[in-house]
């Protein structure tokens, strides 16, 4: 049980990091982070992405600027880029730009607000410059996770997806119920007609049953 408990306090932190870190990178003589304003963050919600830019302080002792900007917190943050630099959105084959709003409070931290409607992994492009300093950089927050793995209890009203859902289903059973009947036709050579359609009968009973039982769900 020792083992069990240690292997669990090495593992859960490490899974929090992955699902809850910012992601840091470095742009010439400054320091960029991202990361989910509300986390974790769930589809259907409107939340926003963190972008925060600093001074990228020297480390000698780190030749890859990246792991040096990993080495180190943002503080002093570089203010004034509400107009240069704006954020490119990508999820698959769709992509949106977003404008920065600046933190009244938190100087060199800004805001690209959004409402990821669809779970998975999104993909932020930082374009445009700090102060003199280019910027066209690719960066990755956090997967963004289905809304219904968080919601309880569930909805008791049906929804507009729900009936959609109901009846996609019941067009696949329909279209299962032609298949049977398409292949006890093709098999019929030495079964009486007679049994085929009582085997029908019995599929289009099968089948009303399942959709009065989806029907009293909703």
């Amino acid at each position: 049980m020792k083992i069990i408990f240690i292997l669990l306090l090495l593992i859960i932190p490490g899974s929090i990091g992955l699902a809850y870190g910012h992601t840091v990178d470095a742009v010439g003589e400054y320091r960029v982070e991202i990361g989910w304003m509300n986390e974790p963050v769930v589809s259907g919600e409107t939340n926003a992405i963190e972008f925060y830019v600093s001074p990228l302080v020297s480390c000698p002792e780190i030749p890859e600027p990246i792991k040096c900007a990993e080495s180190q917190e943002f503080q002093n943050g570089v203010e004034g880029l509400k107009k240069t630099v704006k954020m490119q959105l990508i999820f698959k084959d769709d992509s949106i730009t977003l404008p920065l709003s600046p933190d009244h409070d938190i100087p060199g931290k800004y805001y690209a607000f959004v409402n990821p409607t669809i779970s998975g992994f999104y993909q932020a492009n930082m374009l445009g410059s700090i102060k003199d300093t280019p910027i066209s950089l690719s960066m990755h927050p956090p997967k963004v996770v289905e809304r219904s793995y968080i919601e309880f209890p569930e909805p008791s009203d049906i929804t507009v997806q729900q009936m959609i859902d109901g009846h996609t289903a019941l067009i696949e059973d329909i279209g299962d119920l032609k298949d049977s009947v398409r292949n006890l036709e093709e098999t019929k050579q030495q079964t009486d007609m007679s049994y085929v359609g009582i085997g029908v009968g019995l599929i289009g009973i099968a089948i009303a049953v399942v959709a009065l039982g989806k029907s009293k769900k909703s």
